[in-house]
């Protein structure tokens, strides 16, 4: 069976998130809780586990996986980012916003969209998957949980324990969180002086990063 973390929301324990951290070196893959939803993580560089993620979701590789990073800075080195994205950024950086760019050469070519070379990134604004992301020092993979046969996320650490028990290796339990996916916009267009294109609307608000719906 999944390993349960029990962990507080605001002072996390570290020596569960170092045994979280653990698994995912091990390849394994973890539910995770962010400021949106739950979500599925693995090692960036561990090719088994993201297909294993892939399978689990029920998504083909032309499916935008996500690259969770600490800060904005961080997330700059994994994609291609030029002064316009860089201030939409800025504003949606920590948030419930994933953005699709062009990956950099940081970024495993298996990972990126097989024809546009792009991924997607986003810096969480929660607490407990901050603090993991910092013991495990390099950006998680990861992608919404939202089982084949549903179009909504979960969010209840006990369901995904019992509904993923033989799949996933551990959930991080901080109590239930946001029950809505991230609003996904595709900068990529702005490179070339385009505009941002809304891909899916969620939780994170347009009209904070200065765009209109």
């Amino acid at each position: 069976m999944a390993q349960l973390f029990e962990v507080h929301p605001e002072n996390p324990q570290a020596r569960l998130l170092k045994q979280a951290v653990a698994l995912l070196d091990k390849g394994e893959i973890l539910a995770v809780p962010t400021d949106s939803s739950y979500a599925l993580v693995c090692h960036l560089d561990d090719k088994a586990a993201a297909d294993q993620l892939r399978r689990i979701r029920g998504v083909d590789d032309k499916h935008h996986l996500t690259l969770l990073c600490r800060d904005l800075s961080e997330l700059a080195a994994y994609a291609r980012v030029d002064n316009r994205q860089y201030r939409l950024l800025k504003l949606g950086t920590p948030g419930p916003y994933t953005f699709i760019l062009e990956a950099s050469k940081e970024v495993p070519r298996r990972l990126s969209h097989p024809a546009r070379k792009t991924i997607g990134l986003r810096v969480p604004q929660h607490r407990v998957l901050q603090e993991l992301l910092a013991l495990h020092s390099t950006p998680l993979l990861a992608t919404t949980l939202i089982p084949p046969d549903q179009t909504g996320p979960l969010n209840d650490a006990a369901d995904i324990r019992k509904r993923y028990e033989k799949l996933v290796a551990g959930v991080i339990d901080a109590g239930a969180c946001p029950l809505e996916p991230t609003t996904v916009i595709d900068l990529t267009d702005m490179g070339d002086g385009g505009e941002p294109v809304l891909v899916r609307q969620g939780r994170g608000k347009l009209a904070a990063l200065g765009l209109s719906s």
